[in-house]
């Protein structure tokens, strides 16, 4: 069978796909594919390998051919896939949750949290340009942590463990989610808040929802208004669940002290404004970019094509009611 892999990626696990058996073709450009590049190339395959930068919908779906019969989709977001249009052509959609990824995104979170607590961006700018002439008391005053309350928007498994980390710096977390979680308030000594009351609160905020119609933009003015005057933002979730001008808003006035954003609104372009802001710490869609995440990550979204060409269900099907109907 023909398996199409839109963007090469590290870890050995192509290196398995392509000793499978089937007639495996990778993405010649280490770039994401425009719309047309990927109907050229994908066009008449068994098993497609996306990525987030592959938007796919029933139009793509049709034009890929009735033989298709999974996306894999390596990422743990699946909001580049309409995955009803999948379902209701027998087509099964994969993507790549694991250990490795939350782990990799936690500590991530930390390391924005911490670099905008402490300045340190600011600090190792200023230090490289030679603006370090010994020791003063005054400079690059941060924030401590001890003591200070960090609301978690989505108390997943990645918030969780951003929770978890929490305890080690003797923080106060209040989360948020569709219903309140028992478990991890007993485990990890949270509490469960609305966001407005988390978002008054909370000195850190920490977005970790999955992105729905529901949470698009919901850090809007409004949303903004309601925090806790000098507090953080901390963004490794998805992009568009923040409104980057409200937030540059928020920013320019003082309202907020700053932000962390691994993801913005219309990737990869960003508002400019943040881009010049010293309190905004900007990295590149970074938060899993781990060898070890990345080496399960690949391992999950071959091991989905290999299973579902075989009748096998994948242990990482995000649409399985179309197991029964599937496209055989």
């Amino acid at each position: 069978m023909k398996i199409f892999v839109s963007r090469s990626f590290p870890g050995t696990a192509l290196d398995s796909l392509k000793s499978s058996g089937h007639e495996v073709t990778i993405s010649p450009f280490d770039r994401p594919l425009t719309a047309e590049e990927l109907l050229v190339h994908a066009k008449g395959v068994d098993g497609l390998l996306s990525f987030l930068t592959d938007k796919i919908d029933g139009e793509v779906l049709d034009a890929l051919g009735p033989q298709l019969k999974i996306v894999s989709n390596y990422a743990v977001g699946f909001d580049n896939i309409v995955v009803p249009e999948a379902t209701n052509r027998g087509i099964v959609v994969s993507n790549t949750p694991c250990d490795e990824v939350n782990e990799a995104v936690a500590e991530h979170t930390w390391a924005l949290l911490l670099s905008l607590a402490r300045r340190v961006v600011e600090a190792d700018e200023s230090t490289k340009r030679g603006a370090y002439h010994g020791w003063e008391p005054g400079i690059f005053l941060g924030a401590s942590l001890k003591g200070k309350t960090l609301g978690i928007i989505g108390m997943g498994r990645i918030g969780e463990m951003v929770a978890r980390r929490a305890k080690g710096f003797e923080m106060k977390v209040l989360y948020n989610k569709r219903t309140p979680d028992p478990k991890a308030e007993s485990e990890l000594g949270v509490t469960f808040a609305s966001v407005d009351d988390l978002l008054a609160q909370s000195d850190f905020v920490s977005l970790h929802a999955p992105l729905t119609d529901e949470t698009r933009h919901m850090m809007n003015h409004d949303r903004f208004s309601k925090m806790k005057n000098g507090s953080y933002l901390i963004n490794t979730a998805r992009g568009p669940m923040v409104d980057e001008y409200a937030l540059v808003e928020a920013l320019r006035t003082g309202k907020l002290a700053g932000a962390g954003l691994d993801v913005f609104d219309a990737e990869p372009n960003m508002n400019p404004e943040l881009v010049g802001m010293e309190n905004v710490i900007l990295t590149p869609h970074i938060a899993s970019a781990t060898y070890e995440a990345r080496e399960k990550m690949g391992r999950l979204a071959v091991d989905a094509i290999l299973q579902t060409l075989t009748s096998q269900q994948p242990q990482t099907i995000v649409n399985p009611d179309v197991w029964d109907h599937r496209r055989v």
